[in-house]
């Protein structure tokens, strides 16, 4: 059974960084993804990376600014945050698909993580 538990969550000033961590465990599906939620709005997919890393997938506004990764050895997905902006507060969630042909936001995920919070202020 697949487990994400998700860590890295804080506060930091706009301009500032932050790497936010998923562990994955019992993961054998194709795709992990980064998904934020803030009040009011509607959940968007922010980033995601297949199971061999070839592919990845970002949202617009984080392109250039944002690098998912995923360690195998440690089986745990990264979510490296630069140059952050108030806009990007929100409550960041990992999800995971299964066995699915493609890893994009629309993928299906079935798994997802409690979520850890994100504020960033100006």
């Amino acid at each position: 059974q697949v487990q994400l538990v998700e860590s890295g969550g804080g506060s930091v000033q706009a301009g500032g960084s932050l790497r936010l961590s998923c562990t994955a465990s019992g993961y054998r599906g194709s795709c992990l993804g980064w998904f934020r939620q803030a009040p009011g709005k509607e959940r968007e997919a922010v980033a995601g990376i297949s199971s061999g890393g070839r592919t990845t997938f970002y949202a617009d506004s984080v392109k250039g600014r944002f690098t998912v990764s995923y360690d195998n050895a440690k089986n745990t997905l990264l979510l490296q945050m630069s140059s952050l902006k108030p806009e990007d507060t929100a409550m960041y969630y990992c999800a995971a698909t299964g066995f699915t042909y493609r890893c994009y936001s629309g993928s299906p995920y079935i798994n997802w993580g409690q979520g850890t919070q994100v504020t960033v202020s100006s």
